[in-house]
C-alpha cells in the first residue's frame, strides 16, 4: 500500500468510528468509489487499534475505574462503582460478540457488504437517530446505567453488524431512547466501544498474524498512529459540540451519504 493510501484509511477510520456515521460503511465505500484496493484486514486491526487508544485516553478516568473494579466483577462482587462499570461493560459487549461470530460463521457479514445496504442503513437509522434525539427524553445520566439498560444497549450494538449502521450511532440512538441526555449518550456509547473494538480486534488480529511480515507491521503502525490522532481529535470535537448541539447535522450527514448511495445502487 502507498503512503497515501495508508493515510486515507487512517484518517477515514480515526474520524468516523466515534461519530455517527459508520466507519465500517466508509470503509467500505472507499474501494468501491475509487480505484484503491481493499485495506485488507492487517490495516483493519491497526487502524482499530489507533482508535481504541484515543478513547481509552479520552476517557481514562472511567476507564481506570472499571480496571480498577474488573477483578471483583470478574469474582462477583459487584460492590463498588468500577465493579458495575466493568460488569455492564462486558453484559453490553456479548450481544456483538454473539452476532458477530454468527455472521462471521455463514458468511451474511459479507453478503451485505454492498453499496445498497450501506445506502438503506445509512438513511434509515440516520433517521432513526433524529427521531430519538428529538423526543428522547434527557432524565438520565451516566451514573444512572443499570444492567438492564446495559444489556438493552448491548443489543442495540449488535444491529451495528450491519454496514452502514454506525456502531456509535446506534448505540447513542439507544441511549437516547432509554432517557439518557446527550453527552452521556454518547460518554456510554464510547466506553462500550472498547471491549467491542478489542474483542473485533482479537478475531481479526488472529486471523492475520500468520501472514505479518516487516513491511505489514511498518504500515500497520503508520495506520495505528494517524488513526489515534484523527480519533482523539474528532471524539473531542463531537464531545464539545454536543454541549450546545444535537445529532442533527450528523443526520443530515448521513441522509445527504444514503441518498447518494441509492442513486448510484439504482441508477
Amino acid at each position: 500500500m502507498s503512503f497515501f493510501h495508508i493515510l486515507l484509511v487512517a484518517i477515514i477510520q480515526g474520524i468516523t468510528e466515534f461519530l455517527p456515521v459508520s466507519s465500517s460503511g466508509h470503509l467500505i465505500l472507499l474501494p468501491n468509489l475509487t480505484n484503491l484496493e481493499d485495506q485488507g484486514q492487517a490495516i483493519d486491526v491497526a487502524v482499530h487499534l489507533g482508535t481504541l487508544g484515543a478513547v481509552v485516553v479520552y476517557f481514562w478516568s472511567d476507564v481506570r475505574i472499571a480496571l480498577a473494579g474488573l477483578p471483583r466483577a470478574l469474582t462477583g462482587r459487584i460492590d463498588t462503582p468500577g465493579a458495575k462499570l466493568a460488569l455492564y461493560l462486558i453484559l453490553a459487549t456479548i450481544p456483538v460478540v454473539i452476532a458477530g461470530l454468527i455472521l462471521k460463521l455463514t458468511g451474511l457479514s459479507d453478503a451485505m457488504r454492498s453499496i445498497t445496504v450501506i445506502g438503506w442503513t445509512m438513511l434509515g437509522f440516520g433517521l432513526l437517530l433524529w427521531w430519538m434525539d428529538k423526543y428522547g427524553s434527557s432524565e438520565k445520566t451516566a451514573e444512572d446505567w443499570s444492567l438492564k439498560d446495559a444489556i438493552i444497549m448491548g443489543l442495540w450494538q449488535a444491529v451495528a453488524l450491519i454496514p452502514g449502521t454506525s456502531r456509535s450511532g446506534i448505540t447513542i440512538t439507544g441511549a437516547r431512547q432509554l432517557g439518557y441526555e446527550r453527552s452521556d449518550a454518547a460518554r456510554l456509547s464510547m466506553l462500550m466501544s472498547i471491549p467491542t473494538i478489542i474483542a473485533s480486534g482479537v478475531l481479526l488480529g488472529a486471523e492475520v498474524a500468520g501472514d505479518a511480515n516487516t513491511q505489514a507491521l511498518r504500515d500497520g503502525a503508520i495506520a495505528a498512529v494517524f488513526a489515534f490522532a484523527a480519533a482523539l481529535l474528532a471524539l473531542g470535537l463531537m464531545m464539545r459540540l454536543l454541549r450546545s448541539v444535537n445529532y442533527t447535522p450528523y443526520v443530515i450527514y448521513r441522509i445527504l451519504l444514503g441518498g447518494a448511495l441509492l442513486a448510484i445502487a439504482y441508477s
